[in-house]
């Protein structure tokens, strides 16, 4: 299988490449069921007392955000049943044979080298206390922290926090909505607003600082460890998901847009008093 093609098949296991550069927090299993019981799940028959029981059920009903929603179901099961059959089980020979050290060495390299977005968004929603901060982290984790193995800027004796952010956060910060919602196979759980904003943060080194971030000899293995590293992180809530919800598909989406939203209303919460 050529790297090109494995690129592809890593990306298509639906763990999404959002504007922040995080994976969608997945609920825990109660959670989980408190979520598909408002999603019109049928009432589960009461046989005590050997009476019969009613069981209602609720039409579902097409999300206002969601107006592909048939499309992006057959896009979500081919996905699966892709992730199921070939990049759950690389990803998880992946985990075993890359030790725990490494492979968060490599995702810490691919979140120092996405800060200057970081940074460079902050400083759009002019917010400068944060990009100064975010120019630190970048300074501190490229020169001690060996060009970004280390995330030596968030210990104690730095106190800086990785703050994800991109183009997506900005343009939901100036009140651009998210537009219908997506799952598309090489991308995953996205909204044409986040879509538009991670395709302008991939740009950014390509066109500001050219090779080799401009060259497939990077693109290929960075979005393969990339996706490969948030299969990893994810596999257990995927489980979940799968096992535990009688609806994967809604539950994915409505998880996505309620953590996205709750991202964009951090921004604005500090907005005031805090830059």
């Amino acid at each position: 299988m050529s790297a090109i093609s494995l690129a592809a098949l890593a990306l298509m296991v639906g763990a999404p490449e959002i504007p922040n550069a995080s994976a969608p927090k997945l609920p825990e299993a109660p959670a989980i069921g408190r979520q598909v019981a408002m999603l019109g799940s049928p009432a589960v028959p009461d046989t005590d007392g050997g009476q019969d029981a009613i069981v209602v059920e609720a039409e579902r009903q097409t999300p206002a955000g969601d107006p592909l929603e048939h499309v992006n179901e057959t896009s979500f099961a081919a996905t699966q049943a892709v992730d199921q059959a070939l990049v759950g089980p690389v990803a998880i020979g992946y985990k075993h044979i890359i030790p725990e050290p490494v492979r968060n060495g490599l995702r810490n390299i691919l979140n120092n080298l996405h800060e200057p977005v970081v940074m460079l968004n902050f400083l759009v929603q002019m917010k400068p206390g944060k990009a100064s901060e975010t120019l630190g982290r970048f300074a501190i984790n490229s020169t001690i922290g060996a060009a970004g193995v280390f995330d030596m800027a968030k210990r104690r004796t730095f106190n800086l926090p990785r703050r994800p952010n991109g183009f997506a956060d900005s343009l939901g910060y100036y009140g651009v909505k998210p537009g219908p919602y997506l799952f598309l196979p090489l991308v995953g759980p996205t909204t044409l607003r986040d879509l538009l904003g991670g395709a302008a943060d991939r740009l950014v080194l390509p066109l500001a600082v050219g090779k080799p971030f401009s060259q497939p000899a990077y693109t290929v293995p960075s979005g393969i460890v990339g996706a490969l590293n948030r299969r990893v992180e994810i596999d257990e809530n995927l489980h979940q998901l799968r096992e535990q919800t009688s609806d994967p598909y809604a539950v994915l989406r409505k998880t996505y847009l309620q953590n996205r939203q709750a991202e964009i209303d951090h921004l604005h919460s500090h907005a005031r008093g805090e830059n």
